[in-house]
């Protein structure tokens, strides 16, 4: 697959004081033929996060046509999982709900973050999101030590197929604690209470790479997931250890080859996506498919898109 490259959609520039910087994580969903939403995480002045969203055209998602004022999702209570912030993963639409699976993340002692699973619903179609609970639906446990990470959920019949990131340690690099982590899969009935057989779908290649935020979709009898991977070694700043976008295929969802040489994208020779393309989500409108993703400084540049081609 080859993708074109339409460039940036949206970059806060303290529109509010809960929307400083970063526009991250783009999930979109479709509210009409002609309006596509985009929701996203995005960092106040003192670096928490919340969830918002933009309104874009459905065949131009370069133009934006509203920029919501306020936060659909906040910050958890003092305590829970979620303190620190509340950044959206996938949507799904499920008796007459909207389902929001999102990360929540609070600071540490030993480490800098953790991060969880969470999940929000909204009955007005996405405008305002309501926790189910109070705590994670998918933390870590006896088999993931660490921490639990950006998720895809797919609805298949009565079952629901969740793939998930999966801290497996931390990394010393330069005196500071660095997180790798791989992208793992759980099954549930119900969408809240999860099974996890402790799979690994995508691993890493080589020691000190982090795989994060699928993006599936199954098309030609396959299942294609697009995601972001990226070295542990001054990865913030440096274009050859940043994030880039990477590509991989599976018959059943469950075993998955890696072909990152077929995405047919990579990070331009400058500009808002030159040192890292991150946090990847592929929509299909109509005859194309959008790649939304995030550039430089993990959604500081803003969020934008590509179209295949």
């Amino acid at each position: 697959m080859k993708w074109k490259k339409m460039g940036l959609i949206f970059k806060p520039d303290n529109n509010y004081d809960w929307m400083a910087t970063h526009a991250y994580v783009p999930v979109p969903y479709k509210i009409s033929d002609d309006v596509l939403r985009i929701y996203f995480a995005t960092r106040s002045k003192a670096i928490k996060s919340v969830t918002t969203f933009i309104d874009v055209e459905a065949d131009n998602p370069s133009r934006v046509i509203y920029v919501h004022d306020r936060p659909v999702l906040g910050m958890g209570n003092l305590g829970t999982f979620d303190d620190g912030g509340a950044v959206p993963f996938c949507l799904l639409e499920h008796d007459n709900k909207l389902l929001l699976y999102y990360g929540g993340w609070n600071a540490s002692v030993t480490v800098p973050y953790r991060n969880s699973i969470g999940l929000a619903v909204s009955e007005d179609n996405g405008l305002t999101f309501e926790r189910v609970c109070e705590g994670a639906i998918v933390d870590r446990n006896q088999h993931e030590a660490y921490f639990t990470g950006a998720c895809e959920v797919i609805r298949e019949g009565d079952k629901w197929r969740m793939w998930y990131g999966s801290a497996t340690g931390w990394v010393i690099v330069n005196g500071k604690p660095e997180p790798c982590y791989k992208i793992k899969y759980g099954e549930s009935d119900d969408g809240i209470n999860w099974t996890r057989p402790n799979k690994t779908c995508i691993d890493y290649k080589f020691e000190g790479e982090a795989i994060a935020r699928p993006s599936i979709i199954r098309e030609d009898g396959r299942y294609k997931m697009w995601y972001c991977s990226r070295g542990s070694v001054n990865y913030r700043t440096d274009k050859e250890q940043s994030y880039r976008i990477g590509y991989a295929e599976s018959v059943d969802g469950f075993d998955w080859e890696r072909k990152d040489e077929e995405v047919g994208i990579d990070r331009s020779a400058e500009g808002w996506d030159s040192i890292m393309m991150c946090y990847p989500y592929v929509y299909q409108h109509k005859d194309k498919k959008y790649l939304f993703y995030n550039g430089n400084g993990f959604g500081e540049s803003g969020v934008g898109y590509a179209e295949s081609c």
